[in-house]
């Protein structure tokens, strides 16, 4: 009898649910939020609320995409944290609900582990997946981490930003550049234009393998602010050369600590993962960085990047397999690690 798992994602913004058959991906359908674009960033409240009016139709589609019926459904994996808590509690809430409506087991997944997971997404039985141990560079708004993954359900992280996230600064370095919200992929567009080296930006002195990105940012808001003092023009004339070069220096910050990383845990697989990995820079930077070591690079899709619940019902099925199912009592965390 088959296996089948439905996974639901509601960690920040995005709705998402995916179905995955024996281990293969059916289906993976995200909703995403505009409401947030005229802020500049996540509204929490806003967010719960878009949740409850997306989760419905989201599972649905997911459900009908993958030609399943609720009844052939083996659990339900869902994303107990971290995240935001008024979102998290949307998922947990109709995941609980549907699974005591259906009579069947429920699997709490941890969102940092989902994504390290992410690589085992097949859509084939005969996909390539990375093997084990594996380093992975997660790299998000919220988080940068390096994490060496020994099983599905052993993960240690041997770095962590002691401040900021390389998403975070890509984000808000964008804002103050006048580029809309999310501005990650914008810098990533206008860097393709521009020129890497055209300004210099601090990069922070942090022993081990711990990273920081709060120096960068004040750095960069400093360049801002004092050539705008002659030039009033100067975000607008240099836009392409001030997000390639900011784009630069976050890719180096990243892969210096990296090759430290593999220098001290030899790996013959190395993944990236989280919405910064869908950044072309740094995807070309870590494939480079792994043909020159002859390490085999694992780069996810676009669409498996950012939030979605296909990494979540990735994460799933292998608690299921493991029996390791989730008790109606357990609330969802807003922070956790892995």
């Amino acid at each position: 009898m088959s296996v089948v798992i439905l996974g639901i994602e509601s960690s920040c913004d995005d709705t998402s649910a995916a179905v995955i058959v024996d281990g293969c991906l059916k289906s993976n359908v995200i909703a995403g939020q505009k409401v947030h674009e005229a802020y500049g960033g996540v509204v929490p409240e806003l967010a719960s609320r878009a949740h409850q009016q997306n989760i419905v139709p989201v599972v649905s589609e997911a459900l009908t995409q993958a030609g399943v019926d609720k009844k052939d459904l083996s659990a339900i994996a869902f994303t107990r944290g971290p995240g935001l808590l008024g979102s998290l509690l949307v998922g947990t809430s109709f995941a609980k609900g549907m699974a005591v409506g259906l009579d069947i087991p429920l699997v709490d997944v941890n969102h940092l582990h989902a994504h390290v997971l992410s690589h085992f997404i097949r859509k084939n039985e005969d996909d390539e997946v990375p093997g084990f141990p594996f380093m992975c560079l997660l790299v998000s708004g919220g988080n940068s981490q390096i994490v060496v993954a020994d099983s599905p359900f052993k993960m240690e992280i041997i770095g962590k930003t002691i401040d900021d996230a390389a998403g975070e600064a890509f984000d808000k370095c964008a804002k103050v550049m006048g580029l809309p919200y999310p501005g990650g992929p914008h810098i990533d567009r206008l860097a393709a234009q521009g020129n890497p080296a055209a300004f210099k930006f601090s990069k922070p002195h942090i022993p081990g393998l711990d990273y920081s990105f709060s120096g960068l940012k004040t750095s960069f808001l400093y360049t801002l602010r004092d050539n705008l003092k002659t030039d009033p023009d100067f975000i607008e004339k240099n836009k392409a050369d001030l997000a390639a070069s900011l784009q630069a220096t976050i890719i180096e910050i990243l892969l210096d600590k990296l090759g430290k990383a593999v220098k001290e845990n030899p790996v013959k697989d190395l993944a990236i993962g989280g919405g910064v990995s869908a950044n072309s820079g740094v995807r070309e930077a870590v494939a480079e960085f792994c043909r020159r070591r002859g390490i085999r690079a694992w780069i996810p899709e676009r669409a498996f990047t950012t939030d979605n619940a296909a990494m979540v019902a990735a994460a799933g099925y292998f608690k299921y397999l493991s029996n390791q199912f989730c008790d109606l009592s357990l609330p969802p965390y807003s922070r956790v690690t892995l």
